[in-house]
């Protein structure tokens, strides 16, 4: 069987778990073969760190889409994290005309808590909603849905149909499946939603609400979720095996989650990501 082939755009923190240090690992253990382009280089990842450096790699992108054109590279899926800039969406954009075959999944990253991350805009939230346009696949969390939607930020107290018609909204901005994560209705249940415009079908996964924040989580879920979407899992099985995988890597982290406090043991777990694939 062919061997199913994935990039994987974002940043490279040399030490901490986030972007391709947890994407690059996560795909390759999956089967798939990862090709990644990282937009820049950064001696730790910028939530805890002081002074860290940072090199941006963006004129290298359009070089590097051109000479996999002109080697007639193909690939199956792209799988894009932290851009960082408006100049960075339209690089990635690009990429996306340049191999119209293969599916997109496009995690926005660039807010939480209600709140945009530093360096970023409105028009920052606008230009993300056009690429998640392109995309066949978005992965917002609840505030990121409320920029690129323009809505007020809900951040409890809602129920199903609320989120169901966020992601509906989420839809019309061009993508054939809309996924919320962080979604709590319980408490005690915290987890995923899904929406196929195409079939009109709702999809959903919740496991223990474990109350604790880990830097990267995110990135480990879209990384488990692009993964099995690009090795043809349905969206439901791609939920429950993203789900699953977060709250493990969480799970086999509390012991150590004073030490550990920059993110969670990802490798660990692992061998459990491999065996829901079966």
């Amino acid at each position: 069987m062919k061997q199913k082939r994935i990039v994987t755009i974002q940043d490279l923190s040399c030490f901490g778990k986030c972007s391709l240090t947890v994407a690059h690992p996560i795909m390759s253990a999956m089967g798939l073969e990862v090709c990644p382009v990282p937009t820049a280089i950064l001696s730790t990842h910028t939530a805890g760190f002081k002074d860290w450096t940072f090199r941006d790699l963006a004129a290298d992108l359009p070089a590097i889409a051109a000479h996999w054109k002109s080697q007639g590279l193909t690939f199956d899926g792209f799988s894009t994290g932290y851009l960082g800039s408006q100049e960075m969406i339209g690089m990635v954009a690009d990429y996306f005309r340049l191999f119209p075959g293969a599916v997109k999944i496009v995690d926005p990253v660039f807010a939480d808590n209600g709140r945009l991350y530093p360096a970023f805009d409105g028009a920052y939230a606008a230009g993300m909603a056009k690429l998640c346009g392109m995309a066949d696949v978005i992965v917002p969390n609840l505030t990121e849905a409320s920029f690129m939607l323009g809505e007020e930020y809900v951040p409890s107290g809602y129920d199903e149909a609320y989120i169901h018609g966020l992601l509906r909204r989420l839809a019309a901005l061009g993508c054939r499946v809309a996924v919320v994560t962080g979604v709590v209705y319980d408490p005690a249940r915290q987890g995923a939603v899904a929406y196929d415009a195409a079939s009109g079908t709702f999809f959903q996964y919740f496991r223990e609400n474990i109350d604790v924040s880990f830097h990267g989580t995110g990135d480990v879920f879209t990384s488990a979720l692009a993964g099995a979407v690009v090795l043809g899992k349905s969206m439901q099985d791609a939920l429950r095996i993203a789900v699953d995988y977060t709250v493990d890597c969480i799970q086999a982290t509390m012991p150590d989650r004073q030490e550990h406090w920059y993110g969670v043991k990802f490798e660990s777990c692992l061998p459990g990501l491999i065996r829901s694939l079966a």
